[in-house]
């Protein structure tokens, strides 16, 4: 699907960039890894390695800019890296907020725009978003939800004002995805789970090999009419409100 074919992926070595990695090696695809140091690439079989923080937008676009200098634009790139810890209004402050849209909205637009510029000039590129079902609707992580939303925006940008130069971009918009990052609630509450699942019609949360597949798809020939869209990936979580039907109608 993918033979023959360059695609770089921000965030490589967490739970989704490690399945990102192994679904586009399986689909044919050299991985360019990126991510905040080569120890978190260990054990990735990767074709290259881009390393920046992506909270310092100056670096990033400084390292990805000098990876395109040295090997010119990839066929595809997946702006996965992101992060979140306030996870309601009253965690919010000028600094959390800051380093919230640092991470997730302003080192992306680092790491996307020398990559579209590189791509349009050779006349084509697909680029995917891993955004959040958060920006979306309301579940929480404010700030973190106003940075993934802002993603999207930024995507249909790209799609309208680019389309021509025949670089499409289109979003994934995953709901809980069982990967490290939930290990400290969950150690914290082992019965999270138990309150979590019961929001979400397939009664579970995705794997990150869903995730990569969506990803995999927008990256792929197969999706080559598709750009400004938005998929969610998210056991039905935004299809509707399944919580009020089983708690108010069944009643």
């Amino acid at each position: 699907m993918l033979n023959g074919k360059t695609v770089l992926v921000s965030g490589a070595g967490g739970g989704i960039g490690r399945a990102l990695v192994r679904c586009l090696r399986e689909a044919g695809a050299s991985v360019i890894g990126a991510d905040r140091d080569a120890d978190m690439l260990a054990g990735l079989d990767l074709a290259g390695t881009v390393l920046f923080d992506q909270s310092d937008a100056k670096a990033t676009r400084a390292a990805v800019q000098l990876h395109l200098d040295e090997n010119g634009a990839p066929d595809a790139v997946i702006a996965n890296a992101g992060w979140t810890r306030a996870e309601i209004i009253e965690d919010l402050d000028d600094d959390v907020w800051d380093t919230e849209l640092a991470i997730n909205l302003n080192g992306a637009f680092a790491l996307v725009d020398p990559v579209v510029a590189a791509m349009a000039r050779q006349g084509r590129g697909s680029v995917v978003f891993i955004s959040s079902v958060n920006a979306l609707s309301h579940f929480g992580n404010p700030a973190y939800s106003a940075a993934k939303a802002g993603l999207i925006a930024y995507a249909k940008a790209i799609a309208v004002e680019r389309g021509r130069d025949g670089v499409r971009a289109n979003v994934v918009a995953p709901g809980s995805v069982r990967t490290p990052a939930w290990d400290h609630r969950l150690q914290a509450d082992p019965s999270l789970l138990d309150r979590v699942l019961p929001h979400y019609p397939l009664g579970r949360m995705v794997s990150p090999e869903e995730v990569a597949n969506a990803a995999l798809f927008y990256c792929s020939p197969m999706s080559s009419g598709i750009t400004g869209t938005v998929l969610p990936v998210d056991a039905g979580l935004t299809a509707g409100n399944l919580r009020f039907v089983d708690e108010v109608l069944r009643q």
